[in-house]
């Protein structure tokens, strides 16, 4: 655990340390903080680059999948020469090499029913970085039932939407009931960076204490147009997973 930052890291963190909301304090929350990215390409790509630049201490990587081709157009933590590597191995190289702080834990194997509950709670924050519905209804009911605050992240052409759920707040099943198989659409590519940054920025930002998160409010955009939308939201009361916790 860390209780003081080196010369180095002082130097390294220099422009949180300077930011009067984060400082000295606030960069040992996040260098204390543990975060499971759940999958490695398009958002968590981003996601996972930045997380190792901020400091976050520890930062778990699950994914099955290895790099192919058609991966690169838009999952920019891999390389061409990665071709036929797992995911999370080509990640981890990349992220330790921005930041030697940073401990990677990486896991080769799909999350799964079976896995979900032991993997999440050894970690303080989990991210949804996944392009498949069915995962995403079980990392969120997963992460309510443990009392675990998660990002959620979902792109699809040219739009992007993610929220942050707390314990306690709005969670995916509240918003939708049903999850969607039809995945299989085009991508614009850079929107996996737009969203992928808003949603590193949102676990930084819990850790460190700061500002107000995306509880409660689904952020959505359109990169045709580059409008941003903010649409609020609430509990659901007949919501299958957080209304039991709620009327417990």
């Amino acid at each position: 655990m860390y209780t003081s930052l080196t010369p180095e890291q002082i130097e390294r963190y220099k422009r949180h340390v300077l930011l009067k909301d984060v400082g000295t304090e606030g960069q040992l929350k996040i260098l204390n903080a543990k975060v499971l990215v759940v999958g490695a390409g398009g958002l968590g790509s981003p996601v996972a680059l930045y997380l190792a630049a901020a400091g976050i201490g520890t930062i778990g990587l699950i994914d099955a999948d290895v790099v192919s081709l058609s991966n690169l157009q838009r999952q920019v933590i891999h390389f061409t020469s990665n071709l036929g590597e797992p995911k999370v191995e080509s990640a981890r190289r990349k992220m330790e090499d921005v930041n030697p702080d940073v401990k990677v834990l990486t896991y080769a194997e799909m999350l799964t029913e079976e896995n979900a509950e032991t993997l999440f709670a050894q970690y303080d924050f989990i991210v949804d970085c996944t392009d498949n519905f069915p995962v995403k209804f079980l990392i969120n009911d997963v992460c309510v039932r443990l009392g675990k605050p998660f990002s959620h992240g979902g792109i699809l052409r040219f739009q992007g939407e993610t929220f942050t759920h707390l314990p306690g707040t709005a969670c995916y099943r509240c918003l939708f009931s049903e999850p969607d198989e039809s995945n299989a659409d085009g991508l614009f590519g850079a929107i996996a960076g737009m969203l992928g940054t808003i949603q590193a920025a949102e676990v930084v930002k819990y850790f460190a204490g700061v500002g107000q998160l995306l509880t409660n409010r689904l952020l959505t955009f359109d990169a045709l147009s580059m409008q941003y939308r903010t649409l609020n939201f609430k509990p659901n009361t007949h919501c299958p997973v957080c209304s039991k916790l709620q009327h417990n």
